[in-house]
């Protein structure tokens, strides 16, 4: 099991861590690659490079938010992004851990076997272009060359994870005062807080959110606009 994604960051309050398969050809119409539910278990497949930049909407429990994505400032990280927002991976993801005047993370799959997958397929880190300002969104990591599947949102300037390799590929462009209302009563997962543990949502996903955890927020979906 992949050790929990947890994102350091030097704080007076927290002292805690952040560390197509090709149809066969029918008449005259084109061949079109398009992502589907199988794709998620392979990611191999999902490798389409993203373009210079590009919007998604994303709809939650709270409303709905826009991330604004630019791909120079995080290539490999713009590229994956694009491609889970495509296949439909965030479907009833939770904001599983979301702390007041910091960041709310999300990404991890409710369906335990989509997490196990995913969790697993890193990508080679970005130079840090961007800086981690109030609204930008950011990979969760566990180290150097761990991005995965988690992200973050930040609730305020936290410039401060800019020199630690936290590479900024998108901010969100409307609907923030949404993301500032997500719930945070759960605060921080173990040993820092009593909120969800990661170990716990990868082993059994939104059954154990949802009866430990019943007031957090989940994305309902997210669509390239």
């Amino acid at each position: 099991m992949k050790s929990t994604l947890w994102i350091w960051a030097v704080s007076a309050l927290l002292l805690s861590g952040l560390t197509g398969m090709a149809d066969d050809k029918t008449e005259t119409k084109p061949a079109e690659k398009k992502s589907s539910a199988m794709d998620l278990m392979q990611p191999s497949t999902l490798n389409e490079k993203a373009p210079d930049t590009f919007k998604v909407k994303v709809d939650t429990t709270k409303g709905a938010f826009t991330v604004e994505v630019t791909r120079s400032l995080a290539p490999n990280g713009a590229d994956r992004f694009y491609n889970l927002v495509k296949a439909g991976y965030f479907k009833d993801v939770p904001f599983f851990r979301v702390v007041p005047n910091f960041m709310a993370q999300f990404g991890m799959s409710g369906d335990p076997k989509l997490t196990a997958i995913w969790n697993h397929a890193n990508i080679t880190d970005d130079p840090v272009k961007g800086s981690n300002t109030r609204g930008m969104i950011t990979f969760a990591t566990a180290g150097p060359n761990t991005r995965s599947c988690q992200f973050f949102i930040n609730f305020k300037d936290n410039s401060q994870l800019d020199h630690q390799g936290f590479a900024p590929f998108g901010k969100v462009t409307e609907g923030m005062d949404v993301v500032d209302k997500l719930n945070g009563e759960y605060g921080d997962g173990p040993p820092w807080g009593k909120g969800p543990s990661q170990g716990e949502i990868e082993a059994e996903g939104n059954t154990y959110l949802k009866k430990n955890f019943p007031n957090l927020d989940y994305i309902k979906s997210a669509t390239v606009l």
